[in-house]
């Protein structure tokens, strides 16, 4: 499994070759896009306020746990998603 780290706005965001697409880790991208100081609980926030207003499973079809490797440098599970299934274009 190929994994590469993307810098955007001086911030590295993980990513990994899976199935032959780039999965990204979900956490990082909130962390950029949101400037928020703990990712991992506005994430972590935002799924249960979309799983409320949605009533189902519906974001878990595009989110994929890969193992990426964590600041301890451990391979841990997070969240990850492709950039075609989560596209507006995907969406519809």
């Amino acid at each position: 499994m190929e994994t590469k780290l993307v810098v955007f706005k001086d911030k590295q965001i993980r990513r990994t070759l899976h199935n032959n697409a780039w999965w990204f880790s979900v956490i990082d991208v909130v962390g950029v896009l949101s400037a928020s100081n703990n990712p991992k609980r506005y994430w972590y926030d935002l799924k249960r306020k979309m799983y409320q207003e949605a009533g189902s499973d519906q974001l878990y079809e595009n989110i994929v746990r890969l193992k990426l490797l964590a600041p301890d440098g451990k391979r841990r599970e997070t969240d990850c998603a492709d950039t075609e299934k989560c596209s507006p274009q995907a969406r519809g």
